[in-house]
């Protein structure tokens, strides 16, 4: 049923009956396979994709990268529950590379974020340095789009 996960990520608003017409599978064996996937934890939720920028909403995104010594006996995971239980923090990865975590979070201004960075995250026991990058416009998103480019109406002088 991995079609079925599939269908669901990209568009969460079908329903059972509109799956199961497109896979020619019966109703209510997709519905048991998504009650199956949400009671596992497969899936998680259902979220709409928002341009904000389209909108009177006022906000800004920093990706954050966080260098972290990891906890006796816990390794990452301490210092992960610390930084995923912020409202702040959209998302959060264990990265390797250069870095060990990168935190994606919101705030309302470029200071409401720094401070946040400042007083919340880098005085978290482990964290060794903190990098943040401003987001200054979205291209695509979780696989949507955000503008379709404009036909080019330039006359070709070649």
């Amino acid at each position: 049923m991995d079609i079925l996960l599939e269908m669901l990520e990209k568009d969460a608003r079908l329903t059972p009956e509109q799956i199961a017409i497109m896979t020619q599978k019966d109703e209510g064996d997709i519905k048991a396979a998504i009650d199956s996937y949400e009671s596992r934890g497969v899936i998680l939720g259902y979220k709409a994709l928002v341009n904000w920028d389209k909108t009177e909403r006022e906000y800004i995104s920093a990706i954050i990268e966080l260098k972290v010594t990891p906890q006796r006996d816990r390794g990452f995971e301490k210092i992960a529950e610390k930084i995923y239980n912020y409202p702040e923090v959209k998302s959060l990865y264990l990265m390797s590379g250069a870095y060990d975590f990168q935190v994606i979070l919101e705030g309302k201004t470029l200071r409401e974020v720094a401070q946040f960075v400042a007083s919340k995250l880098a005085p978290i026991d482990g964290v060794i340095s903190t990098a943040t990058h401003f987001v200054l416009k979205k291209y695509k998103d979780n696989g949507c789009v955000f503008k379709v480019p404009e036909k080019d109406e330039r006359i070709n002088s070649i």
